[in-house]
Order: structure tokens, then sequence, then C-alpha cells
């Protein structure tokens, strides 16, 4: 992670990437700004003054912990750099441990499992997410079970550090493989296998530790919909493969001819329910699973197997799941930092409104 001080001199375009515009540039002429950069599972992500401005995808085989430079070119008056390269754990008291260490997993059938994927260098994300929507009164009680699911790590060290983790707060299930995006759906499948042979949850969700879940609206919003069959999330009813080569996204005709996908949920956060979640082990233990690396869209094409077994399919779209940021009313709020995440839960605690911080 790199924090760039710098003044901007005059008006240029803004990069090319998935930029959020909020009706208003991220930085005034004359005036210093903050950009932080840093890698995310999917690419570079970059905030100015705290919001999510822009991301860029990786190039082809190349992995985050590679990187030794990076250069942030145009008209800018650089004031100060601070690089961040591996963490470490903080110091924690042990009194805090206990209010954010994960409670012990029923053996009673519980609401939903929560598993959040995450990466062995990101503790400053998970520390956010036990300190603001883990304290969630339905995660302290044990009616929802949040596992992060991690893969290993290039670096010893840093295989060390999270192992040190999982034993102090218990919350983090081990994938037997270093972290590659393109292995990521495989993580998908330990989700669902959690959910339904090592505790028996009636819903399966999925998100990202750069997320923040509402949990309270999310069971609300459960409760009013079919326990069978269901996909709820942000839904995408039309859409189709990338072929451009550039695209991080981009599927080649082999990997899948078809120029359009079935419904599928953008992946920041989704939910299915145990049935969907059953499907989807027994087809990955019988290796009548359709694998595909990209994971939102693998979820879909399963489903869609589903539902051509004959099994009814119940999708429910909910535009409060944004992925590009963080809206008003939210009920998931993606790309927001460990800052960004103390700051939503102060809200929600004192305005009892999910109102965003940027």
């Amino acid at each position: 992670m790199a924090n760039v001080t710098a003044n901007k001199h005059e008006d240029e375009s803004r990069p090319k990437g998935h930029a959020n515009f909020g009706g208003s540039f991220a930085i005034i002429e004359g005036e210093p700004f903050t950009a932080t950069l840093w890698a995310g599972a999917e690419g570079f992500h970059m905030t100015v003054n705290g919001r999510h401005e822009t991301s860029f995808s990786y190039r082809e085989r190349l992995e985050p912990w590679s990187v030794a430079e990076v250069k942030v070119s145009g008209d800018l008056e650089l004031l100060s750099v601070l690089a961040n390269g591996l963490p470490v754990s903080e110091v924690v008291d042990m009194a805090s441990v206990e209010l954010m260490k994960a409670p012990p997993l029923s053996k009673k059938p519980i609401f939903l499992l929560i598993g959040v994927f995450s990466t062995g260098n990101n503790f400053k994300r998970r520390m956010a997410l036990r300190r603001t929507w883990m304290q969630y009164e339905a995660v302290r009680s044990g009616e929802v079970a949040v596992r992060f699911f991690t893969g290993l790590h290039k670096n010893d060290q840093v295989n060390m550090e999270i192992l040190k983790e999982a034993q102090m707060y218990g919350d983090i299930q081990f994938m037997p493989f270093v972290d590659y995006y393109t292995l990521i759906t495989l993580k998908t499948i330990a989700i669902c296998m959690f959910g339904t042979k090592v505790v028996h949850a009636k819903y399966i969700m999925k998100t990202d530790d750069d997320a923040f879940v509402r949990i309270d609206e999310v069971i609300s919003s459960l409760k009013k919909s079919d326990t069978d069959g269901l996909l709820y999330g942000l839904i995408s009813f039309q859409s189709s493969p990338h072929r451009n080569k550039e695209s991080k996204w981009f599927i080649s005709p082999k990997e899948w001819p078809v120029e359009a996908y079935p419904p599928w949920a953008h992946g920041p956060g989704y939910i299915v329910s145990r049935d969907i979640a059953k499907f989807v082990v027994h087809g990955h233990q019988e290796r009548t699973l359709q694998l595909f690396k990209l994971e939102d869209v693998a979820m879909g094409i399963w489903i869609q197997q589903y539902k051509n077994s004959g099994q009814k399919v119940n999708y429910v779209n909910d535009d409060r799941f944004y992925s590009e940021g963080c809206d008003s009313d939210y009920v998931l709020a993606h790309y927001q930092s460990p800052r960004l995440m103390m700051c939503l839960w102060e809200k929600l605690q004192k305005e009892y409104q999910p109102v965003c911080c940027e």
C-alpha cells in the first residue's frame, strides 16, 4: 500500500478504470490531496481523500506481492510518500481479543454462514471487520457465523502471522493453495462445504474483506424470501463474456463459447439457500460441477445447472448491494478501507441510519 500526498497543478482527464465520479472531481486544482493505492484480490484500487476512485486489473500472471515499485504519473507536485509493505499483527490487549474472538460454532442449525474472501496480508481489513459488523448481536450470539477463507502466501513470514491470528481469533479457514485470483472459485466451493457440512446453515453468504455488511438488514430481507432455490444480491440478468484480452474479466470462446451468461450476483456479496449450496458441494464431489474462473459468474452457472435439473430458482435482486462503493440505504458497501469500516459502524451506532462516510 502506498499513501501519496500531492498538489494537483491543472485539470486532466481521469485515468481509465472503474471510476467513481460521484458528480464531482476527486481533486481540486492547487489543493493538496491524499491518494492511497492498494492491491486487492482482482487488481489495484485507488482512493483519493478516502473515496474509492478507480481500479485497475493486474497484468496476466502478475501477483500483487511481487510488485516492488509503483509509479503514479501526472502533473503532480509530490509532497510526501508513505509505503507500507508486509503487515505485522498489531498489539491487542486480551480483553479486546475476547470481544473479537469468534463464538463457538453451534451444534444446532444456524440461520446464516458468511464466508469472507481474504488473503494472508490483509490483517488490517480482517481486524476492521472484527471490530465492526462482526460485532452484530446475531454474530455474537451464534445465530450467524462468520469465517475468513484464506489461502497460503508465498512469504513464510505472512503465513506465520496469519497462523497466530487464526489461533487467537478462531475465525480463519485455511485453503490448501497459494492465493491466486484464478483459484478463488475454490473458495466459493469451500464456503458451501462449510455451510452444509461443518455447520447446518439455512443460508450461505459470500463476501469480501473490503465489504461492509449490514447483517441486521440481511437477516430481515432473508426472512421475507423463499427458503429454497434462492439467489439474493445484486443480480445481473443480461450480461455477456468479455472478449477483450485486456480486460481482467476476459473469457475466451474456449472457456465459455456462449455469448451470454446465466443470471449471476455480483461478487462483493450474495446469498444462496442451503439446497443450492448442497448442490454445489455434491457437484464438486461427483465432478459434475462446471468450474469457471470468475467466481460470481461461476455461482450463476451452477445455479443454472441446478435449475436445469428441474429445480425452481428464486432470483431476488437488491440494488442496495453496492458493488462499486457506498450509497445511502446500503445493505452492503464495497471498497471500504478499515477507516471507512469504523466510520460506517460508528454512524450506525450513533445515528441508526446507513449513512456513507465518503
